[in-house]
């Protein structure tokens, strides 16, 4: 089964090719191409072209900098990166664009708007997300950060962790405890933090594949305008659902492109090496390639929902938790069908840990085996698959809560 696009998308689809074609060098084959440096340059400099020709954040309206374009021209676009083996924006832009930009459009003040969307699509702002805490990781609302307004400002101390990007962000947004009386969930702020200031530190923290891509941030009186609270004071918590909606499931209807793409990769690799033909590789690579399949038969339910004005909500935990179940096993999948080569890891590695490389890719074992050592992480960050599970239970099903 594959969707049928209508004319007008398809016309559109010739518009992002020939942007495609104009803006590429010759012979591009993706960035996986690119050494490390080289990528990272021209990941930089491609988002430039990505903001001056308003490719990022496709599907904002046109009067807040953004693409204006209907959920249907974001997936082609979406397929359309795929295939050429190009970023869909920064190394920030999941947090700054994905998941601030589009809370902000929901509750942000007008001023908070003008402010900041410019500044986001830009580039001059790049934004890190301040939730999980020490004690405070699944249960969120466990949070003691707090943040205690002075005057016409608000003074911020505690620490937050798996703080991801941090070491390349320069504002936070990060949920703080500003009434101790209230309930758990009803004392709670979303706050905008800039992070060049004295009191905000940022501590790498070391993961298995070597990378440092998650962070500890502790703030000793680090301080935010009282304006900085987004969807007003103590209502925090209902604007951080919102974002958590956004992370969890939007990317839903052009995640699965990129998956797909890297499923390709994986049974290239099972050729390349000789062991396509093994009863027992060719059955677990059946079984991720229906996975893969049915992820994008998700994705397009996602996609006939927002053509239909459908917003993420608790549903968006569906897709979170069917793609980092499904991203541990695939990498497995990787080590074996490298056998010994995954022991000792060479070659190129992905620019994230999160995901090997788009496009024409080198298939080194260093590309997977780092990828796999952070597929364990998929099933934790942004809520762990027991979190998805009882969120699915309680709010989509309407199952009775778990007992505490």
């Amino acid at each position: 089964m594959q969707p049928k696009y209508p004319a007008e998308a398809e016309s559109y689809r010739d518009t992002v090719r020939a942007f495609l074609a104009e803006k590429l060098p010759q012979n591009w084959k993706g960035i996986g191409q690119l050494d490390h440096a080289a990528a990272e340059t021209f990941t930089k400099d491609w988002r430039k072209v990505l903001y001056e020709a308003g490719y990022l954040a496709t599907g904002w309206p046109k009067e807040y900098g953004g693409g204006g374009l209907s959920p249907l021209e974001q997936v082609v676009v979406a397929e359309e990166f795929v295939r050429a083996g190009v970023p869909a924006g920064g190394s920030n832009d999941a947090f700054s664009i994905g998941m601030l930009g589009n809370t902000l459009l929901r509750w942000g003040t007008e001023e908070q708007k003008k402010h900041y969307i410019p500044r986001i699509l830009s580039g001059s702002d790049l934004w890190c997300q301040g939730y999980s805490e020490p004690n405070a990781g699944s249960d969120l609302a466990n949070l003691g950060t707090r943040a205690v307004l002075d005057g016409d400002q608000w003074i911020i101390n505690g620490q937050k962790i798996w703080t991801s990007a941090g070491q390349s962000a320069d504002h936070i947004f990060v949920l703080c405890r500003t009434d101790t009386d209230a309930p758990r969930h009803k004392g709670i702020s979303f706050l905008l933090v800039d992070m060049r200031q004295p009191g905000v530190d940022v501590r790498p923290i070391k993961m298995m594949s070597g990378d440092s891509e998650f962070n500890e941030t502790f703030f000793t009186d680090a301080v935010a305008p009282k304006e900085n609270v987004v969807g007003g004071t103590n209502n925090g918590w209902a604007v951080a659902m919102t974002l958590l909606g956004f992370e969890r499931g939007e990317a839903a209807a052009t995640m699965p492109l990129r998956f797909m793409a890297e499923y390709d990769r994986l049974a290239a690799m099972a050729r390349e090496r000789g062991v396509a033909d093994d009863p027992r590789i060719r059955q677990r690579l059946a079984f991720c390639y229906s996975k893969v399949k049915i992820m994008q038969l998700l994705g397009w339910r996602t996609l006939t929902g927002f053509l239909k004005g459908h917003h993420p909500g608790p549903d968006g935990s569906i897709f979170k938790l069917y793609w980092s179940e499904y991203h541990r096993v695939v990498t497995e999948l990787a080590m074996d069908i490298m056998g010994a080569d995954a022991l000792v890891p060479n070659g190129r590695t992905p620019l994230s840990s999160f995901q090997t490389d788009d496009g024409s890719a080198p298939n080194s074992s260093g590309s997977w085996a780092n990828t796999f050592l952070n597929a364990r992480a998929g099933t934790i960050y942004a809520g762990t698959s027991q979190v998805q599970r009882n969120i699915l239970g309680e709010m989509v099903l309407g199952l009775p809560k778990e007992p505490r």
